[in-house]
């Protein structure tokens, strides 16, 4: 355990007896901690400052996970300062992809995504975040350039020209409050009901990202990728917005490979963030082909 971070985890003053603090794996943006107070009581303390080239902002996090808190989505915050943000525990297990792909848990899913995008902005209070996925890839590709950092086999230029398709096949977008990192892991079922955790990238988006990205990040089939955008529309999706999902989830995959890339040169976690960019690289360029023929 970082010893620096086990001492400012244990001066905090939210705790009211002694503490024991044990690190969490898994965590890829930030460094997590599990502490249990007075052999009772448990919570998760995540440790990090603002990640700049990510667009982590810390002020946003807090003030997201406090409105998704009110929202009755995410765990209680507890504390906040230092570097530090204390959430209650939630005691039950991580997602993954395949329970993702699982057609009940999915539904449960899309219940929660619709009230992160209607329900937050009513709780949300001072300045908010936009995340803009096309903003996040040239910034993500000017980042790589200025560092002769590029990992793949391919220009960043084409990346970029890549993307700049993407963004104007996609028209125009209504705005909705966007959790914009759903990985399986950032969701917890404690046998009753989900939970939606960790927003630091958090920001008022197009739904169709959080769609988008939800299914690329679990690789939904197409016929589950159907039934989300017609369960979260209540409806069949239209034409327009069919096109704007596979242009969100190509720049999706596009996003997660460059953050993978950029972390792999400036994260000093843990973490085989270069495997992580090829990983999804490789999946950008196998769904690329087909959004091409569908609506090039």
């Amino acid at each position: 355990m970082d010893k620096n971070s086990n001492d400012r985890i244990g001066e905090l003053p939210c705790w009211t007896g002694p503490v024991d603090i044990a690190p969490l794996v898994g965590g890829i943006t930030n460094r997590n901690y599990l502490v249990t107070e007075r052999g009772q009581q448990r919570f998760v303390v995540r440790v990090g400052r603002d990640i700049p080239e990510h667009g982590v902002l810390r002020f946003n996090e807090l003030a997201a996970a406090r409105a998704a808190q009110a929202a009755g989505i995410s765990p209680e915050v507890v504390y906040a300062g230092n570097g530090c943000l204390v959430s209650r525990y939630i005691e039950g297990r991580t997602l993954t992809p395949q329970d993702v792909r699982d057609a009940r848990i999915l539904e449960q899913i899309v219940g929660l995504l619709q009230r992160c995008h209607h329900d937050i902005p009513r709780h949300f209070r001072g300045p908010a975040l936009i995340f803009w996925v096309f903003q996040v890839i040239r910034n993500y590709l000017g980042l790589l350039g200025e560092r002769d950092a590029n990992p793949f086999a391919v220009p960043l230029s084409a990346l970029q020209s890549k993307a700049d398709r993407l963004e104007q096949m996609l028209g125009p977008v209504t705005m909705v409050f966007g959790h914009n990192d759903l990985l399986a892991a950032n969701l917890i079922d404690d046998g009753a009901r989900l939970w939606l955790i960790d927003w630091d990238y958090a920001g008022f988006n197009s739904p169709l990202f959080d769609l988008a990205n939800l299914a690329s990040n679990n690789a939904l089939t197409p016929e589950l990728e159907a039934a989300l955008l017609e369960r979260y529309f209540r409806a069949p999706p239209s034409s327009d917005a069919s096109r704007g999902f596979a242009a969100m989830k190509c720049a999706s995959l596009l996003r997660e490979a460059l953050w993978g890339a950029v972390s792999r040169i400036t994260s000093a976690i843990d973490f085989d963030y270069g495997a992580y960019a090829r990983d999804y690289m490789e999946r950008f360029d196998r769904t690329w082909p087909g959004f091409e023929h569908a609506h090039g």
